[in-house]
């Protein structure tokens, strides 16, 4: 396989951007961060969103200029799509479909729905990814210090023979080349994006921290105390992995810990584990998943809501709760973490 190319400043010409109007529908997490970034760096830039968005005074109280979607897809040349994905399919129906014009070009941030063909565009448009590897808040504030986050860029869709050099201008008006701009594809995103999620980031973390609590708790140790160890803590250990990778974490930590680690994690991550893994992938390559969250979402959320209702109802939430009121930096109360 050809390593994949990687894109940095000049690769990217933001110029092209100039007489073209860009709508970013939604004005979330990744949202506010996409549309201030290009703001920024002059682009002519609006914000569609549906009517009644709480957002909206948000999004004027920063400069930005607020349409109804419909209205913003109609009058713009390049739309980002960054609203969840479950919604994506309904609303670009509704909005996006109707008003797209012959070479303009479609984004999104996550292939999801081009990749399972919950949408599909026309043939007269382009259609590409700039994905961020970091969440809103982070990509604006490395922009703002005059540094960026390393992004993804892909190109379903070439109608203009352009559709490359414009992602690129675009990942580069909002910081990413500053980093590094990796290209993929809209298919190996998004299995890739789901599965590390779902096996390893949130799936596979939290299940571990949690069972290694329950085990701790039921064996008579303080609930306090296996939270500190099986919890609190994993916060030091990833961000050792992230500054300087595995040997650096391991360079860190005690002879001890750094022993238990290379003879216990194969116990933990057994063959069976990999197996278990290997089948999460074949139900995202395959549809399975994206069917079933499709299916969920449609359906009042039902299973959804009562895996979120058990998850919140475990221990480990209480008593953290009661250790995070501890931290001198701790701002949880400021966050939106039930939003």
């Amino acid at each position: 396989m050809a390593e994949a190319r990687i894109f940095y400043q000049e690769d990217c010409n933001i110029s092209l951007l100039e007489g073209k109007k860009i709508c970013i529908i939604g004005y979330g997490s990744q949202g506010h961060a996409h549309a201030l970034n290009l703001k920024d760096s002059g682009c002519d830039v609006v914000v569609g969103l549906y009517e009644g968005s709480r957002s909206k005074a948000k999004a004027e109280a920063q400069g930005l200029t607020v349409l109804p979607t419909a209205q913003a897809v109609k009058e713009s040349d390049i739309i980002m799509i960054l609203i969840n994905d479950e919604k994506q399919a309904a609303m670009y129906k509704k909005d996006v479909e109707p008003n797209l014009k012959a070479g303009d070009m479609l984004m999104f941030a996550h292939g999801f729905n081009i990749n399972y063909k919950l949408i599909v565009p026309p043939k007269d448009v382009d259609v590409t990814m700039i994905a961020p590897k970091a969440p809103g808040h982070t990509v604006r504030s490395e922009y703002q210090e005059g540094k960026g986050t390393p992004m993804l860029v892909a190109v379903e869709q070439d109608a203009t023979g352009k559709a490359l050099d414009m992602a690129l201008a675009y990942g580069a008006a909002i910081g990413g080349a500053r980093a590094g701009i990796l290209e993929t594809t809209f298919k190996t995103e998004t299995e890739t994006d789901l599965f590390g999620e779902q096996a390893v980031l949130c799936g596979g973390v939290c299940a571990l921290m949690q069972t290694g609590f329950e085990v701790l708790c039921e064996a008579g140790y303080d609930p306090r105390n296996a939270y500190f160890e099986c919890i609190h803590e994993m916060k030091l250990i990833v961000d050792l992995i992230y500054q300087s990778g595995f040997a650096g974490m391991r360079y860190s930590i005690s002879n001890t810990a750094e022993y238990g680690d290379y003879v216990t994690g194969p116990k933990i991550v057994t063959p069976a584990v990999k197996e278990a893994m290997k089948k999460v992938l074949s139900d995202i390559q395959d549809g399975t998943f994206a069917s079933e969250f499709i299916q969920d979402m449609n359906n009042g959320q039902i299973h959804f809501q009562a895996m979120k209702k058990k998850a919140a109802a475990h221990p480990s939430e209480k008593v953290g709760k009661e250790i995070r009121k501890l931290y001198s930096w701790n701002n949880e109360s400021d966050k939106l973490i039930n939003n």
